[in-house]
Formats: structure tokens, sequence, C-alpha cells
């Protein structure tokens, strides 16, 4: 295996190209629906960077103690019991990555509609999201350090365009501050109410990926100094450029307008605070940034189930590695699967899911902090969480209201995640039964009786 390769440049570039994805382009379109006043929905993105850092900071923690790919399926194999972490490595495999896979596609196809209108909401979105997922995929059965490079590359050219949009939006477009005036009964009321706990659920899907270098530990260089950096930096500076988008996006269009709901948020603010033409513009760049946040998932994602193959939770195929140390067999796997989400898939719906799953999984990953913390306090711990008990526990509260607001709320998506999660034990105890009955010794044959005349 080849491990080493990569370094903190690389590593923050795939943790932002991860979160910087189809939720800041979308969410806010879904979040004006449930909140209707400017204040209260840049409050939830300030709360939603506060729930991916505090679980930054317990990533940290473990993805430094134990620096080896697979980010939760290891922490909770270690942490409570091998079925707990099998289940979790099949949410990465199917909600965590194949879906949200199929979601960054699908964003990139909708974004492309607004250029080329001949392109159709129907089969044809789909057809070209569904291209652009076997590209990447084929990209990234080569290497590891090219893919890495093409990721890099990718993420500042996605920042670069954040940046230029809310530089030119404030200080150019034909905007309108009277978008922030309290509504509601303004930040106050509007915080403690259920509306802004599912607002806090579609902002906590745009800051999905916050811990995606954890999934590559083990291709770091120095991973105990290496791990936390990348992901501190990646968060923080995701967490800022959040924020201006978001200022930008209310300055252009009012809660009212962007909760109709508007899908594809960066065309029509571009439309609104300069022309329809600078509208096509941006969903252009916007589609384009979507490549990178589709080429990070597909480069992340297989390494976990590599590991699990490894420790034989998966078949044994999906552990084969190219001479150049790439996962080819998962990444192939892990296209085909976000293609079939793709092809039977809708935006929204898969959102829900996505994030259900994700919010259970990084919980029980973020308690595993205490856990290991009481049963293996001799562990060796280059980096410890930053104001531990706290962060965990801000991070469990926030995640748990949260969950529990979409449970009541929106039960498809939490059926279908709690579906994935019993998917994900059956097949850890059928690959444990195969394991035992091939272990067994072969009966010993019965004595041959002797016939005598």
């Amino acid at each position: 295996m080849t491990s080493g390769k990569l370094g903190l440049s690389t590593a923050a570039a795939l943790v932002v190209a991860n979160i910087i994805g189809t939720g800041i382009f979308t969410s806010t379109g879904y979040q004006a629906q449930s909140l209707h006043d400017a204040g209260t929905m840049l409050v939830a993105w300030v709360m939603g960077g506060v729930l991916a850092l505090c679980g930054a900071a317990a990533y940290a923690e473990l993805g430094a103690m134990m620096p080896r790919a697979g980010g939760e399926y290891v922490y909770l194999r270690e942490a409570y019991h091998p079925a707990i972490g099998a289940m979790s490595g099949w949410v990465s495999l199917t909600a965590g990555f194949s879906a949200a896979i199929a979601v960054s596609a699908l964003g990139f196809a909708t974004y492309l509609h607004d250029v080329v209108p001949g392109l159709d909401a129907g089969m044809s979105q789909r057809v070209v999201a569904v291209a652009l997922v076997l590209a990447m995929t084929g990209l990234h059965t080569l290497d590891t350090a090219i893919g890495g490079r093409v990721q890099t590359a990718f993420t500042i050219a996605k920042v670069g365009l954040l940046l230029l949009f809310v530089i030119a939006g404030l200080a150019l477009g034909n905007g309108d501050w009277a978008h922030f005036d309290a509504r509601a009964g303004g930040i106050t009321a509007n915080v403690p109410t259920g509306a802004f706990a599912e607002s806090l659920f579609w902002v906590g899907f745009a800051y999905t990926g916050w811990n995606a270098a954890a999934y590559l530990a083990s291709e770091l260089r120095d991973p105990a100094r290496t791990l936390p950096r990348a992901l501190f930096l990646g968060t923080a500076g995701v967490i800022v450029l959040y924020l201006l988008v978001n200022v930008t996006f209310l300055y252009a269009l009012s809660p009212e307008e962007l909760g109709a709901p508007v899908v594809d948020v960066g065309a029509a603010a571009a439309s609104a605070l300069f022309r329809p033409t600078a509208g096509k513009v941006m969903a252009l760049l916007v589609s384009l940034a979507l490549v990178s946040s589709v080429s990070a998932m597909v480069m992340a994602g297989p390494r976990i189930y590599a590991a699990m193959a490894e420790d034989g939770a998966l078949p044994a195929a999906l552990a084969r590695r190219t001479r150049r140390g790439v996962p080819a067999v998962a990444v192939t796997v892990q296209g085909v699967l976000a293609c079939a989400f793709i092809l039977v898939g809708d935006l929204g719906k898969l959102i829900q899911y996505i994030q259900f799953t994700l919010f259970v999984s990084a919980a029980l990953a973020v308690g595993a902090v205490y856990v290991l913390r009481v049963r293996q306090p001799d562990l060796p711990r280059p980096y410890k969480t930053t104001l531990y008990p706290l962060t965990p526990a801000v991070f469990l509260v926030l995640s748990g209201w949260s969950i529990y607001m979409q449970v009541k709320s929106q039960p498809w998506g939490s059926l279908a995640g709690t579906l994935t999660l019993l998917a994900g034990g059956v097949a850890y105890a059928v690959v444990e039964w195969r394991k035992q009955a091939l272990a067994e010794p072969a009966p010993e044959p019965l004595p041959t009786a002797t016939i005598v005349d």
C-alpha cells in the first residue's frame, strides 16, 4: 500500500472541496422555506459552522490517534463494536458518498441547464450527471497523486469563483439591504423554534465534508500533525466563505424570493445583482465548480470501503489496489452506485436521506471520543479535542435537535436512512456468518463398516 503522498495543502483542499458542493448553491433556497428572516438564516449558517468545527475537533483526536484510512468505520469499530463500524461504513458507501456524489452531479446538470436551455430537467440532465461521475471515476482509478493535484486546482478555482462573486456582488451589484430587515420577530424569536432546527438540517448538509481528510489518514504525510490542521484550516475557511456568500445571496434576493424555493440560488442571485446574462455565466461557473465536489468525493470514499474489505467486513475485491496504491475496484463500485442514485433519485429527497444518515453516523463518531477516553485512556493521543468535553457535547446536542426535527417533519428521509443502517447490520451479520461457516472444520468421516461373508 502506498502511503504518505498527500501533504497539508492537498488535505486541506480536500476538506474545502468536499464541503463546498451542491449545498451552498442550493441549501439557502430550501432553508428559506422554513425561515423568512435574513438575520436568523445567517445565525443558522454560523451555528452550522460551529457544529462542523466541534465535529472536526473530535475527528482530529480520533484520526490522529488512529491514522488509518476508513474514517467513522475505524472509530466506531474500536469504540463500540465491529458491527457498528460496519453499519457506518455501509452508510458511507451509500448515503455518505455514492448518494452525495449523485446530488453534486445532479446539481452540476441543474446549473448547466441555465446555460443550455435545451437540457431539459428530465433524462437529459441525468445523462449529463452520469457522464460526469464516469469521467471522475476514471480519473481517480489512475493515481492518487495525480487525482490530488487535479483536486487542488479545482478547489482553488472554486474558492476564487465564490470570492469574486462576493466582491463583485456587494460592491457593484444591484441588491437591497432592506432584505435584512427583521421579519417574524427577528433572531431572538426564530432561533428557539422547530423551523430553525429544520433550517439547521439544510445548513448542515452544506457543511457536509468537514471530516473528509480523515478518510485518507493513512495516505497523509505525518498524519498526527497534518490531519488536525487540515480539518481546522479547511473548515474554518469555509465558514467565513459561506457567511460572505449568503450575505451576498440575501443582498440579491429577499428571504421570500429565495423560499420559492430557488434551487439554483447562485444563478438567480447573479441575475438579480447584475443581469440575466450574468446569471448564465454564474451558472456555468458553478457547474464547473461542482466538478470539484464530485472529484473530491470520488477520491475520498473508496478508502473507507478498502479499509473495511481489508478487515473482512466487505468483499475482499474492494481492497485490491493498483501499483500506484489506488483502490480501483472500490472506486468503480462507488461510481456504479452513484449512477444508480442519479437515475432513480430526486434532489431534495436525496439531500434529506443523506443528511439524516450522516448526522447519525457523525454523532456516534463524536460520541466515540468520550467512550475511548474512558475505555482506553492510555492510548497515545497526539492531538486532544480542544475544549474537551464541551465541544463534543455541543455537536451532539445540536445534531440531536436537528435529527429530531427532521424525523418529525420529513419522515421519508429518516426512514430511508434507518433502513440503510439496518441493511448495514444485516450485511455485517451475513459476512460474519460466512466467515464462521468457512472456518468450521469439516466433519470427520464416519467409520466404514466391514462386511464379513
